[in-house]
């Protein structure tokens, strides 16, 4: 248990990591190139670390492959809504809103892949939206409606979540994990010299080549700290993000989180942790 709760905290600080490092180059080179090292480097990093087992190019062989490449642009939707985001809304901001992901999850799993949701998980879910609104303000003095990026980022990537739940019992995860990456990288490095800037400086350098890392190593952490604990316990800890957004916010960039981003994080994580509850009771042998 100790030792998926601890893979999922790398992970969380590996995400930082990348979105810092977004955050940092957004000024000094295009958004759309950003995403590409992403994407490319992400893929090339789940196909070194799995091809040799999965027996090189079959690694692509899909039975689903209309739902994968589905897959793979909501992913690479997902990721321009918020790096594009990135530039503009503080990083604890982002983060906080981008948590809405899972009620939105919850909200479409019943059209999308036939679940249902019950009258609470409904109360938490509109609970964690509000969470978002206290954040966002659309129609207040402090408004940034750049921050409505990551509400569609967070849309694009519980669709995202809703198809890998429907191709997990038909194809190896290894093939889902490698078509995550697909679509961007195939379509971003065929434009790629439409849009190259060279970096100005080494730490530019530096940093556009290991954005996919920190991302595949993050989501591969993820993937290992669900094998050693049940996901309704260690899924929670996903929010420690939260605290090291606000840590790498203030000391990469000066931003102090304001009260109404505190209030409406909390908001958010408090149904959150809710859901989580609900799912564990749901379960055999839950509490």
């Amino acid at each position: 248990m100790l030792r998926g709760i601890g893979f999922v905290i790398l992970a969380t600080l590996l995400f930082v990591a990348m979105n810092t490092a977004v955050k940092y180059l957004s000024p000094h080179l295009p958004t759309v190139q950003l995403i590409w090292a992403r994407t490319l480097v992400h893929l090339l990093f789940v196909v070194a670390l799995f091809a040799p087992a999965r027996g090189g190019w079959r690694l692509f062989v899909t039975r689903r492959p209309a739902l994968q490449l589905g897959r793979s642009c909501l992913l690479l939707a997902s990721t321009s809504f918020f790096f594009t985001a990135l530039g503009r809304v503080p990083l604890a901001d982002a983060t906080a809103v981008s948590f809405t992901a899972p009620f939105i999850v919850g909200a479409l799993s019943g059209p999308v892949v036939g679940e249902r949701v019950g009258l609470p998980q409904w109360l938490a879910i509109g609970l964690g939206f509000v969470g978002a609104l206290i954040i966002i303000r659309p129609t207040g003095a402090g408004a940034n409606p750049w921050a409505l990026l990551v509400l569609g980022s967070a849309t694009c990537y519980a669709l995202y979540q809703l198809l890998t739940r429907r191709v997990a019992g038909v194809d190896p995860p290894e093939t889902t994990v490698t078509w995550s990456a697909l679509a961007g990288a195939v379509v971003l490095s065929l434009g790629a010299p439409a849009f190259w800037t060279p970096p100005a400086r080494l730490e530019h350098w530096l940093l556009l080549s290991v954005l996919g890392l920190l991302g595949g190593l993050g989501h591969y952490c993820v993937a290992r700290a669900f094998l050693w604990g049940p996901a309704a316990i260690i899924s929670p800890f996903h929010y420690v993000q939260l605290v090291w957004a606000a840590v790498a916010g203030y000391l990469v960039f000066g931003h102090v989180p304001d009260a109404w981003t505190w209030v409406g994080a909390a908001v958010i994580v408090a149904s959150g942790l809710y859901i989580a509850w609900r799912q564990t009771r749901a379960w055999p042998g839950g509490a």
